[in-house]
Parts: C-alpha cells; sequence; structure tokens
C-alpha cells in the first residue's frame, strides 16, 4: 500500500511502524472472510481492511470524526485477521497506533468518558473489583440486568494452595478480575503444577498487566504498570524463576508483547524482552510435562473455547485441546472455532450490542456437541460466555484438578 504521511505523522514516536504496517498491506481482504464484526455487520469499514484505510488516510492528514472512532471501536482486536494475513500485516500495533491518534482529535462524549474512566479505576484494582463483585453477588437481585448477567451466580472459593517447596520455581501474575470472579483458578493451577514438583510463587508488587488501560487509550498508563511488574518480577527472575506463568491467555498475550512496546525505552527494554521470552501460558508449561504421571481418568466431554489471545495473539491454537485430550477428556468438535466470542477485554462492557450477538453465536457453536461442560482459558471468555446461563463456564485447569486423584 502506498503512503504519504502527514509531518505531525511522520513526528510521532510510533509513526515509521505505522508507515512500515500500512505498506506491507496488499489490500487482498483475506482479512475480511474472518473478522467477526464484518461478518455481522458487512460494512467493509467493520472489517480490517477497511479500518487500515482509515487509519491511513488519518494518518495522512485527512479529516477525523466520531464515525472513523466508530469503526475503530467496533474492533475487538482479537487479531482473527492477522492469523488468516497472507501478508504479515502487524494489524494490531497499527490499531493501537491509529486509535490513539483518532481519540486525540475527537474528544468522547461525557458518557463514554465516565464509562472508560470508571473501568478503569476499577477492573485493574484486584482488591476493590473483589470486594465491589462480592457485594454485587450479595445483591444480585436488586441488581439492573445488564450488571446482573456480568455476575457468576456461583463463585467457586479457592482451594488451599501446597505449602511445598520445589528446585523448580515459578512465578505467577495472580491477575485483577480472577481473583473476584474465579479464585480457584489459580489455586488449582498452583496445585497441579505442584504435583509435577514445580512451586508457584506470587509477587504481591506485581499488579495488573497494563492491557485494560493501554486498550482503553490510556497507553502510557498501560505502559507504567508493565514497568511496575518488571520491576517487580525481576530479582525473582535474576533468582532464577524459570518461566511467569500466566493462567488468563488475555494477561499473557499483553505480558508478551513487553518486549516490543517497551523497546525504545533504555531503562526497560532489555528487561522487557526478557520478561516477555519467560512468559508462558499454563498450556505451555503443562504441554512440556509428563501428564500421564498425574494418574487423573476420565472421559466427560466438553467443547473448549480457544481464546484469541491463545490461538491468534500467542498462536497456541489446538494446544489446550492436545493436552486435555492426553488427559482423558472426550473433545467435542467445535465449528467457526477461530472466531471471538464478544468478551475481548473490557469490548463487552462498551459495545455490548455486538459483544452479545457474537457470545450467543459462540454459545451455539460451542453447545452444538452436547458438551456437558464449556472449558476456556481466559476469565474474560469464561465470565462473558457464562453470562448467557446456558452450559455452565470454566477454566480449563480446575477441569484438569477435578479429575486427578486425590493426593
Amino acid at each position: 500500500m502506498q503512503t504519504t504521511l502527514s509531518d505531525h505523522a511522520k513526528s510521532l514516536p510510533r509513526g515509521e511502524e505505522a508507515e512500515s504496517i500500512l505498506r506491507s498491506c496488499v489490500h487482498c481482504g483475506f482479512c475480511n472472510a474472518t473478522c467477526p464484526t464484518y461478518q455481522l455487520l458487512g460494512d467493509e469499514l467493520d472489517g480490517p481492511r477497511g479500518r487500515i484505510y482509515l487509519i491511513k488516510q488519518v494518518l495522512e492528514g485527512h479529516e477525523v470524526t466520531e464515525k472513523t472512532q466508530l469503526h475503530l471501536d467496533r474492533c475487538l482486536s482479537c487479531r482473527n485477521c492477522e492469523t488468516t494475513c497472507p501478508s504479515g500485516v502487524d494489524y494490531h500495533n497499527l490499531l493501537d497506533i491509529g486509535r490513539a491518534v483518532v481519540d486525540a482529535a475527537v474528544p468522547r462524549p461525557l458518557g463514554q468518558r465516565l464509562l472508560r474512566e470508571g473501568l478503569r479505576a476499577v477492573v485493574p484494582n484486584a482488591a476493590l473489583f473483589k470486594t465491589l463483585t462480592q457485594l454485587g453477588h450479595s445483591f444480585k437481585p436488586l441488581l439492573p440486568g445488564a450488571l446482573k448477567t456480568k455476575l457468576p451466580d456461583t463463585i467457586r472459593p479457592a482451594k488451599a494452595r501446597p505449602m511445598a517447596q520445589h528446585a523448580r520455581q515459578m512465578l505467577m501474575l495472580e491477575g485483577c478480575v480472577q481473583p473476584g470472579l474465579s479464585p480457584n483458578t489459580n489455586a488449582a493451577t498452583a496445585r497441579v503444577l505442584d504435583r509435577l514438583g514445580i512451586s508457584t510463587v506470587s509477587i504481591a508488587q506485581a499488579g495488573c498487566c497494563g492491557a485494560v488501560d493501554y486498550h482503553l487509550n490510556a497507553q502510557e498508563q498501560g505502559l507504567q504498570r508493565a514497568r511496575r511488574n518488571i520491576d517487580a518480577w525481576w530479582p525473582s527472575v535474576q533468582a532464577g524463576a524459570e518461566a511467569i506463568v500466566q493462567t488468563a491467555s488475555g494477561c499473557g498475550a499483553f505480558v508478551k508483547d513487553y518486549g516490543h512496546l517497551l523497546r525504545d525505552d533504555p531503562a526497560y527494554a532489555q528487561k522487557a524482552a526478557v520478561i516477555s521470552e519467560r512468559t508462558k501460558d499454563l498450556v505451555e508449561i503443562l504441554r512440556a510435562e509428563p501428564l500421564e504421571q498425574l494418574g487423573g481418568c476420565t472421559r466427560q466431554t466438553l467443547a473448549f473455547h480457544c481464546p484469541c489471545t491463545l490461538q491468534h495473539a500467542q498462536k497456541l491454537g489446538g494446544a489446550v485441546e492436545s493436552v486435555l485430550t492426553r488427559l482423558g477428556f472426550n473433545l467435542t468438535p467445535v465449528p467457526d472455532s477461530h472466531l471471538c466470542c464478544g468478551s475481548a477485554g473490557t469490548y463487552s462492557v462498551t459495545q455490548p450490542v455486538l459483544a452479545t450477538q457474537l457470545r450467543d453465536n459462540k454459545m451455539n457453536a460451542l453447545e452444538s456437541g452436547n458438551p456437558d461442560v464449556i472449558a476456556t482459558a481466559n476469565i474474560g471468555c469464561q465470565t462473558h460466555l457464562a453470562s448467557a446461563n446456558r452450559t455452565p463456564v470454566m477454566h480449563w485447569i480446575e477441569l484438569v484438578e477435578d479429575a486427578l486423584p486425590p493426593t
């Protein structure tokens, strides 16, 4: 794609990166074939190719309007288009650059600003989010319908974590919303890894990964959270921590991107690259271990929802399914498994109509094989799918632990 960036765009910190990404696009449109919003809306501007053109126009100095902002807002950042693209267009980074420029030029209405600031104030604060979740659960019958569906009917309490200390040590990011919505997920992870001779350590100073801020156009605040996490983990990494385990694929995808996002920061570039390299989704740890020695025995039938952040961002599609099959689970086929469920971080709150349509389509696909339970690998997807109040939805590691013989 030919580009003629404006002087302003060329002066942006990531202007050169944006131009390089734009020029890699060959207009083929293969991306639209797998774009969830294009499939729903049928509008060229609600597909990746159209959004790329919009960003190109913005960076070339054309007028920026609320319509431009709307079409970029509707993007899920699912990165399905990146999996499909034959030219390797780095779409998600271009989108981040474009959104920042558009938001700087187009002030948002008060309602949108309050919603986004509220999400940024509450979601990354694990303690506050957990408290509000508990209060909401206690008063759930009194809550408005839109808010009521965001809370799970039951919250499975966390089992005790193992006390044993093994020679193999890994760090684990606790996350923001997972401790409040699914507290047993990280506990189950610690217990399963303990059986494999691996100890997990949570560093209290490590908080939100930064994705919530970053994707709500508070990019510098998101990077500040990344820097704080790097500082929190660094002593343990230097002391020999084998990996930083991520049980939420959304967090994992963003932490794995620290190296790219901070590559021009002289104080953090090298550390960020190491942290990204050490960051592993839970399935990357388990698939390399002798799972058969765990002694699990199950023929439970489940459907696995592979989050976009696992299959498109981390390129780990099929990895969890392989582990579950090794452990004896019976997996049902899932049509169109590449499509997004509509959770997409805060998207289900900022774009509820589209998110609900995508959720219902995904549930129909997941339930087509009549599974007993639906498993996933990301708390956002888990909560969003569960809000349909249909087949139970759980993190896959909890199902694995439930299938193991008691110690």
